[in-house]
C-alpha cells in the first residue's frame, strides 16, 4: 500500500483544517483517521524510516505542560513525514515575560508554520488559535477537556487487538474527574458503538459523566468478568489538590490490578494504560508487562496515529 495515499473511499473527503477534539467528529471521520493510520504504520518497519508526504511543511509543537511520549510522538510521527519541526516550552520563553497565548503562536507562525500542536493547561486553548491563526491546530491535550489523538490511539489499538470496537465492553478505571483522556476515550468508543463503564471511587467520577453515554460502577471487581478491554488511567498526584481517596494504597487495593485480579478477568482481556504508569498503584509490573498488556502497543500505534492526523490536516483537498 502506498503510504502517502488516503485509504480508499470514495464516498468520503477529508474536509477538516484542525484537530480540535473528538466531540464533534463523526464515526466516519474518526474511522477515516484510524485507516490512514494503517497505512501509516509501515513505515516505521522499513530501514528508511521516511515518507514526502509533509516535505516543505512546517510543524510547531507548543507544549506548555511537561511531556514525553507525546511530545517525542509528535516530533517523530512529523519528521517521518519530512516536515521540519519547531520546539517550544514555556520555561524560559516570552511567556515568562507576560506575552499571551495568542501573541506567541503568532509570532511563531510568522516563521511558516503550517501546524501547530498544542498542550496548554487551560480547556479551550487550542480552539482559542484556531480562530486566530492561519496554520492548522492539533490538541495535544487541553486541561481537562480532551486529549484526542490518546482516544484515537486507544481505539485504533482495540481494532488491532480485537479486531473491532463495536459490540466491545470496555472498562476506563481511575481518576475520571480529572482525566482528558478518559473523555476523549469515551467519545470515540461510544461513537464506534462500545460500550463503556467507567470505575472509580465516587470522589473521581463525576455522576455527569453518565451524560456521555457511559455506565458508573465504583467497584472494578464487579464489573471486570465482564470487560472486554480495561483502560488503567493513571491517578494525576498533580493535579488532585485534596485527599479525594484515604490513601493510594487502599486506592490500589480496591482499584488497582493485579495478577490475582486479572485471573478473575476474561482469559484475552485487553490490558491498557495511556502512561505514565504508577506502578503497584494503578496495576503491577507483572501485569503491566504482561501477555495481556497493549501498553507498549499503544505507544506504537500513537505514532502512526499522529502522522495520519498532521497528514489528514495539512491536505489542501478541502472544500
Amino acid at each position: 500500500m502506498d503510504p502517502i495515499a488516503p485509504p480508499a473511499d470514495d464516498a468520503f473527503t477529508w474536509t477538516r483544517k484542525h484537530l480540535l477534539g473528538l466531540d464533534d467528529l463523526s464515526a466516519d471521520e474518526i474511522t477515516y483517521i484510524l485507516d490512514t493510520a494503517e497505512s501509516f504504520r509501515e513505515v516505521s518497519t522499513r530501514s528508511i524510516k521516511k515518507v514526502p508526504a509533509l516535505r516543505g511543511k512546517v510543524v510547531a509543537n507548543l507544549f506548555f505542560e511537561d511531556s514525553t511520549r507525546t511530545r517525542m510522538s509528535f516530533t517523530l510521527a512529523a519528521q517521518r513525514l519530512s516536515a521540519d519541526v519547531l520546539q517550544f516550552s514555556a520555561a524560559g520563553s516570552s511567556v515568562k515575560k507576560g506575552e499571551t497565548l495568542r501573541d506567541t503562536a503568532r509570532n511563531i507562525e510568522a516563521m511558516g508554520v503550517d501546524a501547530v500542536v498544542i498542550r496548554h493547561p487551560q480547556s479551550g486553548a487550542p480552539h482559542m488559535l484556531a480562530r486566530h491563526l492561519n496554520a492548522s491546530i492539533i490538541n495535544a491535550g487541553d486541561g481537562q477537556h480532551e486529549h484526542p489523538t490518546q482516544g484515537l490511539l486507544d481505539v485504533y489499538t482495540i481494532r488491532r487487538r480485537l479486531g473491532g470496537v463495536a459490540g466491545r465492553k470496555v472498562g476506563i478505571v481511575g481518576d475520571i474527574a480529572h482525566s482528558r483522556v478518559a473523555r476523549s476515550n469515551i467519545l470515540a468508543l461510544r461513537k464506534l458503538g462500545a460500550e463503556v463503564i467507567v470505575v472509580g471511587p465516587p470522589t473521581l467520577v463525576p455522576k455527569a459523566i453518565e451524560s456521555m453515554g457511559c455506565t458508573i460502577c465504583h467497584s472494578l471487581d464487579e464489573v471486570l468478568g465482564e470487560l472486554d478491554v480495561v483502560n488503567m488511567l493513571r491517578i494525576q498526584f498533580e493535579r488532585i489538590s485534596s485527599s479525594l481517596f484515604p490513601s493510594v494504597r487502599e486506592y490500589s487495593q480496591r482499584y488497582g490490578l493485579n495478577a490475582q485480579r486479572l485471573g478473575r478477568a476474561k482469559p484475552d482481556i485487553l490490558v491498557m494504560h495511556p502512561g505514565p504508569i504508577n506502578r503497584g498503584v494503578e496495576m503491577t509490573s507483572d501485569v503491566a508487562d504482561g501477555p495481556n498488556s497493549a501498553i507498549l502497543n499503544q505507544v506504537t500505534n500513537g505514532l502512526a496515529i499522529r502522522m495520519a492526523v498532521l497528514f489528514l490536516v495539512n491536505q489542501e483537498h478541502r472544500s
